[in-house]
C-alpha cells in the first residue's frame, strides 16, 4: 500500500495573523459592503499599487498583496461568514500564501477581463505569458471524534481529470498536430483598451493555450483529459475539527496548459459523540454522583476517549461542580503540543426507587435535618379497600343514627 499522504502543515496558520490588518479596512468597504462593491474596491487598489506603476516601491507590492488577500477572503461567502463572526482567527487555515505578484495575477486575473493585468498606462511591464494552475477539488470526509482526537488515516476516492491515454494529452487523433491560433498568434492572450488603460486578457479563442485542435481526439474529443476515479490514502492530524481544511498539494485537477496542477481540500466533519461534548479542544462529560458520594466526598473513575481517569470528589461537592482534568482533551492540530482538558460536570442523581431500608435510613436523616418529607404514599389498592371501608361505616353510623 502506498504510504499516505502527508497535508502542508504552513497551511494550518503559519501567517503572521498578528500583524494584518482588518480585510474591511485595506478594501476600504464597510461591512455590510455587497459583493460589487468588494470588487471595485479590490480593482482600484490593484491598479493603484500595480507594481507596473510602481517600479522599485516594495511597499506598493506589499500593499498589492494585502489587497488580493483580502479580496480573496471576502469575495467567497463561506470565508466572508467565518471572518465576520471570528476575525483573523476564524481565516487563519484558508488565508491564501501569496508568493509574488504572478500568483495574484494568475488567481483574480478574470477580475480583470482576462488571466493577467497585461500593460498598464501606456504599456509598461508586458510579461510572458505563464500557465495557468488547475482547478481545486473539494472532497468531505466525516470522523469519528475518536479518531479525531487520536489522528487517523482515510482512504478518500474523488473523481478528476487524468491524462487521456489514446492521445497521450495532446487532444488530436494520432498523426494529427494543432495549429496556432490565429485570434492571438500563439501568445494565449490579447490585449483591451480602455483608455489609458489596456487589460491583457485570456484569448476566447484558444482559452490561453496558444494553440487550437483541428483533428480531435474521439476519446476525450480534444481535451487532453478523461475522467476518472482516483483513490488516496490521506493521514489527518489529530486535534482538528469541524470544517477544518486539510490540503493535499498537486492533487486536483491538471492545468489546461501545462502548469501546476491544483489541490485537493479535505474539509473535515466530526460526528457527534454519544457520551461526550467537544469545546474547542476541550472535551465536557455530563457525569452523575449520588448524595452521599457529594456530601461524603469520594474518589471516582471518569471515562476519557483513551479510557478513564481518576476524579477526587470532595467533601460537600453542591451539583453543578464543575472539574477539570488536564491533558485529557484534544491535541492541537497545528502540532504546538499544546492538549485540552476535560471538564467533568457533575450533577446529583436522585434515584427513583428505593427499598425499605434506604426509606428509612433517609427518613433518619430527614428527622435530624428537622426537614419535612411526604409521608409513605399508599397503593392503589390500599386506597380502595380504604374508601370502602370508611363509606361502610359511615353508612353503618348514619343507620344506627336513624333506626
Amino acid at each position: 500500500m502506498e504510504r499516505p499522504l502527508r497535508p502542508e502543515w504552513p497551511f494550518f496558520g503559519m501567517s503572521t495573523m498578528a500583524k494584518k490588518r482588518d480585510y474591511y479596512e485595506v478594501l476600504g468597504v464597510a461591512k455590510d459592503a455587497s459583493a460589487k462593491d468588494i470588487a471595485a474596491a479590490y480593482r482600484k487598489l490593484a491598479i493603484k499599487y500595480h507594481p507596473d506603476s510602481n517600479p522599485g516601491d516594495e511597499g506598493a507590492v506589499e500593499k498589492f498583496k494585502e489587497a488580493a488577500e483580502a479580496y480573496e477572503i471576502l469575495n467567497e461567502p463561506e470565508k466572508r461568514a467565518r471572518y465576520d463572526q471570528f476575525g483573523h482567527q476564524g481565516v487563519e487555515d484558508q488565508a491564501p500564501h501569496f508568493t509574488d505578484v504572478h500568483d495574484i495575477m494568475d488567481a483574480f486575473g478574470d477580475l480583470f477581463g482576462g488571466g493577467m493585468f497585461g500593460d498598464i498606462f501606456g504599456g509598461r511591464g508586458q510579461r510572458q505569458r505563464r500557465a495557468r494552475r488547475g482547478a481545486d477539488i473539494r472532497v468531505d470526509v466525516a470522523i469519528d471524534l475518536e479518531e479525531a482526537a487520536a489522528g487517523v488515516t482515510k482512504t478518500i476516492e474523488f473523481s478528476r481529470s487524468v491524462v487521456c491515454g489514446k492521445c497521450s494529452g495532446t487532444g488530436n487523433k494520432a498523426g494529427a498536430s494543432r495549429d496556432t491560433c490565429r485570434r492571438c498568434g500563439g501568445r494565449g492572450q490579447v490585449v483591451q483598451s480602455a483608455g489609458i488603460l489596456r487589460v491583457q486578457t485570456t484569448c476566447p479563442a484558444c482559452g490561453g493555450g496558444g494553440t487550437i485542435v483541428t483533428d480531435p481526439c474521439d476519446a476525450c474529443r480534444g481535451r487532453g483529459y478523461v475522467g476518472a476515479k482516483v483513490r488516496r490514502d490521506v493521514r489527518i492530524p489529530g486535534g482538528v475539527d469541524d470544517g477544518t481544511p486539510v490540503r493535499i498539494t498537486g492533487e486536483g485537477e491538471p492545468s489546461p496548459d501545462g502548469g501546476p496542477a491544483g489541490d485537493c481540500y479535505l474539509f473535515i466533519s466530526v460526528r457527534k459523540h454519544r457520551l461526550f461534548l467537544r469545546d474547542g479542544q476541550d472535551l465536557i462529560v455530563q457525569f452523575p454522583i449520588t448524595y452521599t458520594q457529594a456530601a461524603l466526598g469520594a474518589t471516582l473513575d471518569v471515562p476519557t476517549l483513551s479510557g478513564k481517569a481518576s476524579l477526587e470528589i470532595p467533601l460537600g461537592t453542591p451539583s453543578g461542580q464543575v472539574f477539570e482534568i488536564p491533558g485529557r482533551g484534544l491535541p492541537d492540530p497545528h502540532g504546538r503540543g499544546r492538549v485540552g482538558s476535560m471538564r467533568v460536570h457533575t450533577y446529583i442523581e436522585v434515584p427513583k426507587k428505593i427499598d425499605a431500608r434506604q426509606r428509612e435510613l433517609l427518613r433518619e436523616l430527614a428527622e435530624l435535618e428537622h426537614v419535612h418529607v411526604s409521608a409513605d404514599r399508599k397503593s392503589f389498592l390500599e386506597k380502595i379497600r380504604d374508601y370502602f371501608v370508611s363509606h361502610s361505616d359511615a353508612a353503618e353510623s348514619q343507620e344506627n343514627a336513624n333506626p
